[in-house]
């Protein structure tokens, strides 16, 4: 029984990620749209990366 919440678990959080990956690529699909950028970490920095050049990294 123990292993079946485990194995519920792993599936929630998959379906988070998920869920969180979809949102992500939306924002910058938007926000290329409109011509804009957006702030993220890159190697401990934060950086202003136009919304295009993200694209092009994110996952579909």
């Amino acid at each position: 029984m123990n292993d079946n919440i485990n194995i519920e678990n792993i599936k929630l959080a998959e379906r988070i990620r998920l869920g969180v990956q979809k949102a992500l690529r939306k924002l910058a699909e938007e926000s290329a749209a409109k011509g804009e950028s957006l702030l993220v970490k890159v190697d401990g920095k934060i950086q202003e990366v136009p919304a295009k050049e993200l694209l092009m990294n994110l996952p579909k």
